[in-house]
């Protein structure tokens, strides 16, 4: 099959734009599927850092044409400024096709978001307060504004001031300041004159693509346990990370994803309020928190961390359908005098049957792990899986039997090249 797709398998932050960036030379487009500005992806080139919101990694690329697929949310301010940052840097942004069936996000998303996070005291979810949940809300109840209406400016104009006022509405009503609408129309409709070359019938395109043989990746933003269904609810994101939104916010069928890649860290994170096994309150996750730079690209908050959990790896495996893993920085662990990885769970002392259903029994778990020695080597120059030391080849081949699926690329550093292939031992995931 033509279409590949890149699927978070952790809470996020997995290093999925360098994964990206590293496949987007044998790809010839590369649509992110869902999301919006609340994720942010870096990627190192050289001595160049490169972080992107919207825009997917592939633009870094000439031969690649990036698009925003329909199941995205999209924040004008955001995406122009991004374009700007980029062709700055001498990055053409020309190829970009935004779809007319993507939704907008307009101030009152963001003022929405505020007032609602802020009534929640101390059950926060932890949004990044840039409207994505509220623009999505908007979306169910068929009240949103999509791109493609940017395309006729009286009709847009009209669209923007009705949802702009019925908001007001919900705001006052939340004990919040009216928004000048007349002045958000005037400025939104100026940026969707800007906004109108890069509108399309991305469906259309994505399928054509495929049709003429040329070779799409579908970049997916937060992860599996932020998706809206399958994550630890409430503390999810608004949308579908997953593979099966993959499908439905490109507009390509399941029957076309052939290479579902699933992006692990060698240890993990996650932002904000909830449940979290294997997390680290000592000095040891604060070393990986320093080491490991942990700190979002968008929000710059700290990221809580912990071991890597195979338990939710292989529930990942199932719920997207993974075909590999790709772990992601290993190097951050060259120092520790032990590592490990969670193999299982018990409650009360008895082993727990696979990952809770409930995000209650998820909070009671408590993780049993295999320990290894620390390497204590550098890794960032190893480019085999035999430049590795043991111990840290026997780390890999322990996450890859436990997930169930083969490892395919392993991370050593944070620039394009710091990568390896790993010689897996295993053909295929469990049935």
């Amino acid at each position: 099959m033509s279409v590949t797709v890149v699927v978070g398998a952790q809470w996020g932050d997995e290093g999925k734009a360098k994964v990206i960036d590293l496949l987007a030379r044998e790809n010839d487009v590369v649509a992110r599927y869902q999301g919006g500005h609340n994720a942010g992806h870096t990627v190192v080139v050289g001595s160049e850092k490169y972080a992107l919101q919207l825009i997917p990694s592939g633009v870094l690329y000439e031969h690649v044409t990036p698009v925003i697929g329909n199941g995205v949310v999209v924040d004008l301010p955001t995406l122009f400024a991004e374009i700007d940052r980029l062709e700055a840097r001498g990055v053409s942004c020309s190829r970009l096709k935004v779809s007319s069936q993507a939704h907008l996000i307009f101030p009152w998303h963001q003022t929405l978001d505020a007032l609602s996070e802020g009534s929640l005291g101390d059950n926060k979810i932890g949004t990044t307060l840039k409207g994505i949940g509220p623009a999505y809300a908007d979306k169910a109840n068929r009240t949103g504004v999509r791109v493609g209406q940017s395309l006729d400016s009286n009709a847009f104009a009209a669209s923007v001031r009705s949802a702009g006022e019925a908001a007001n509405v919900r705001i006052t009503s939340l004990g919040g300041e009216a928004l000048d609408v007349a002045e958000i129309v005037a400025r939104y409709v100026t940026l969707a004159e800007r906004l109108r070359p890069y509108v399309a019938d991305t469906i259309g395109f994505l399928h054509d693509a495929v049709d003429s043989g040329r070779r799409v990746l579908l970049e997916g933003a937060q992860a599996t346990f932020l998706d809206l269904d399958h994550g630890t609810y409430p503390y999810v994101t608004s949308s579908n990370p997953t593979a099966g939104g993959a499908s439905v916010g490109s507009g390509l069928g399941p029957r076309l994803l052939g290479r579902i890649i699933g992006i692990t860290k060698a240890y993990t994170t996650r932002v904000g309020s909830g449940p979290f096994p294997t997390e680290l309150t000592d000095e040891v996750g604060e070393r990986l928190v320093d080491i490991g730079r942990e700190f979002g690209t968008v929000t710059g908050r700290r990221r809580r961390t912990g071991w890597v959990d195979c338990v939710m790896l292989r529930h990942a495996v199932r719920v997207n359908s993974l075909t590999e893993l790709a772990l992601t920085k290993l190097d951050v662990l060259d120092t520790f005098d032990e590592v490990r990885v969670c193999t299982g769970y018990t409650i009360d002392g008895e082993p727990v049957h696979g990952y809770p259903d409930l995000s209650e029994d998820l909070a009671r778990v408590v993780p049993t792990y295999v320990t290894f020695p620390g390497w204590k080597t550098e890794l960032r120059g190893c480019r085999s899986a035999a430049d590795l030391p043991a111990t840290a080849r026997d780390f890999v081949a322990t996450v890859e039997r436990e997930a169930g699926v083969p490892v395919r690329i392993v991370g050593v550093g944070p620039e394009r090249d710091d990568v390896l292939e790993w010689p897996s031992t295993i053909e295929g995931p469990r049935s």
